[in-house]
């Protein structure tokens, strides 16, 4: 959700807003190369469960480069799913779903860290910014990445 994090992967990304994904719930269960859990749109198909988060327009030249860096067939695939904003509007989207999963994971606080910043940024409703800041974190072993990961937003 974080545009600092994003325009780092994809320069002329640009957010559009707050959307809603219906029958999906946010997990940290992704199998990351870096052995912490990245985030994941999870489907349960539960009416009840949304996911909330920014919806970005990416050029194809840069979501070439974004599937690359995101892992798109390495843990990652892409779907088509339909998301909504507070005003009704009903958008097609492309989101990455999580092919690799272990619930048992954890996210890098660095990386929760930037799930927080882009929820704030795009003013997330307070029980769902509680929600993610209650999600158990662990500290990366690699210093160098956790202090590169955290100056993208200075």
């Amino acid at each position: 959700m974080s545009l600092s994090r994003l325009r780092d992967r994809a320069t002329g990304a640009e957010r559009l807003g707050l959307f809603v994904l219906a029958g999906h719930q946010l997990r940290f269960h992704k199998i990351s190369e870096d052995g912490s859990g990245k985030c994941d749109a999870f489907k349960t198909q539960d009416p009840n469960d949304s996911v909330i988060g920014a919806l970005f327009e990416i050029s194809n030249s840069e979501k070439k480069d974004l599937d690359i860096v995101e892992g798109l067939g390495c843990g990652y695939e892409e779907k088509t799913v339909y998301v909504h904003n507070d005003d009704g509007v009903t958008v097609e989207a492309i989101i990455y779903y999580a092919t690799k999963i272990d619930p048992g994971l954890k996210p890098y606080s660095w990386y929760l860290n930037h799930v927080l910043i882009g929820a704030r940024e795009i003013k997330v409703p307070e029980q769902y910014l509680l929600n993610i800041e209650g999600v158990d974190s662990a500290e990366d072993p690699d210093k160098n990445r956790d202090a590169a990961q955290r100056i993208l937003h200075g």
